[in-house]
This record gives structure tokens, C-alpha cells and sequence, in this order.
């Protein structure tokens, strides 16, 4: 294997009662190597971070925190219009309500990602993202995780915080390296020979081929896998094999 290529596998995680009791991230655990924690914004309650922390403890996999806009009847998935500093102040609260229990549980939190809506919207909107990451280093988190390409690297650096540029498995880029809206039909990759394609593309070449058929640059240290993605533990081993069949060593941010 080649010790020159690595990158981390994250999923999101604690996004329901079953990932609750553990036994819907439990398989994904098991392949991954970070864990997003939903910590009250779209989803999770301190039942269920508890419950995810302990399944990923159990598996050895890193720990962060997946805020979102405070909106659980969407998931979190749709725009609300916030001020920067309302967006900072329920930001560091999701944070601090997982690095709560964490702390509970001696154990710390790697990262910072935030959740779907408030990630594409922070991915365009440099006084947004620089919110987000204000209330990252607030934390003492000190990690943000961001769309690769995006203005979460500028507002990382601009926070004196570190930047961990993520790539996806299992959604479908734009000519402009964002996401296609979930709005649109084939934003989300399915089959898991697709995703794993997806994956080693970005691991290797820095490039994923778009779904116009032109490709962008993507250079990332993480890739995502959605938790909720149907399929996505069958995904999840694809991309994990194909990844270590192309010399990729995959392994936490932290040692990557």
C-alpha cells in the first residue's frame, strides 16, 4: 500500500432512534473511520449521542459534531435566513451540547461538520461560513469539515482553525464543484460500484466527473458517505475496499 495516499471515510450518524440504540450505525462503524454526530439541530437528542459515541467508541472511530439549522421538521435540509451571529450562537450551542457528553465519556471531539442546508448554504456564503467557523474555535473543536473548493477553507484560516476539505461518495457534482440539489434527479448515488468509482477518482486523480459528463477538481481529505443513503453499508464496504485495492490507506483526520 501507498503510504502517500491517505484519507479519512466519515459517515453521518445518531440521526435517529435506531442509530440511538446503536443498532443503525453500528455496520457502518465498522468500515468508516469519523462519525458527523447529529447533536439537536435537524435530529439527536442526548439520548442518541450518547448511544452513537459508545458505538463509535466501540469501533474506534473518531468523533464530531454535525450541527444544523435548528429545524427537525425538514431535517434540516431546507434554507432558513439567519443573521451570521444567530447562525454562530445556535452553531456552538449544538456543538457544546455533544461535546457535553463527550467530555462525559473522556473522550473529544475531532471535528466540526455541519448538516445539510446550513453545509451548502456556509459552502457559498463566505460571512456564513465564517460563523460556523467562529463557533468551531469557540468550541475548541479547532477542525472544520467543508465542501473541497469552497469558502469553508477561507473561513477555516481566517479563524486560525484547520481546514479538512471533504469530497462525497454518494452525491453528484455540478461543473462548479458543489452538490447537485437533492431536488434534482441522479443527485444521489446508489449503487455502491458508482460511489466506490466516485471515491477512488477523488482519492487519486483529484477529479470527479460531473453529472453533465465534465469533470472538476475535487481535492479532499475526507470522503462522506450519508447514513441515510439507501444502501449505504453495502456502500460504505465498496468504497472502503476499492479505496485500499488502489493503495489508499484510509484512517482517522487525525492521522491522516
Amino acid at each position: 500500500m501507498n503510504a502517500g495516499l491517505r484519507i479519512d471515510l466519515n459517515c453521518d450518524a445518531g440521526e435517529s432512534p435506531a442509530s440511538g440504540n446503536g443498532s443503525g450505525d453500528d455496520a457502518l462503524f465498522e468500515i468508516v473511520t469519523s462519525a458527523n454526530i447529529a447533536c439537536g439541530g435537524h435530529a439527536g437528542d442526548a439520548a442518541t449521542m450518547r448511544a452513537t459515541i459508545d458505538s463509535a467508541l466501540r469501533h474506534g472511530v473518531a468523533i464530531g459534531a454535525h450541527p444544523s439549522y435548528p429545524d427537525r421538521e425538514n431535517f434540516g435540509r431546507r434554507s432558513m435566513h439567519v443573521s451570521p451571529a444567530k447562525a454562530e450562537a445556535f452553531v456552538f450551542d449544538q456543538i457544546g451540547a455533544l461535546q457535553k457528553i463527550a467530555h462525559e465519556k473522556s473522550v473529544h471531539l475531532t471535528h466540526v461538520k455541519p448538516h445539510g442546508a446550513l453545509y451548502n448554504d456556509a459552502a457559498r456564503d463566505l460571512a456564513l461560513a465564517t460563523a460556523i467557523a467562529s463557533a468551531v474555535r469557540r468550541s475548541g473543536v479547532m477542525r472544520l469539515v467543508g465542501l473541497a473548493g469552497s469558502v469553508f477553507g477561507d473561513a477555516a484560516r481566517s479563524n486560525g482553525i484547520e481546514f479538512a476539505a471533504e469530497g462525497f461518495c454518494d452525491r453528484a457534482y455540478g461543473d462548479d464543484g458543489h452538490l447537485v440539489s437533492r431536488s434534482i434527479a441522479g443527485s444521489l448515488i446508489t449503487d455502491p460500484q458508482a460511489a466506490a468509482r466516485q471515491a477512488v477518482d477523488i482519492s487519486i486523480t483529484g477529479a470527479v466527473r460531473t453529472a453533465s459528463g465534465g469533470n472538476v477538481a475535487v481535492t479532499a481529505q475526507t470522503l462522506c458517505i450519508h447514513g441515510d443513503t439507501p444502501g449505504a453499508v453495502d456502500i460504505a464496504r465498496s468504497v472502503r475496499a476499492a479505496l485500499e485495492a488502489a493503495g489508499v490507506h484510509v484512517d482517522t483526520l487525525e492521522r491522516t
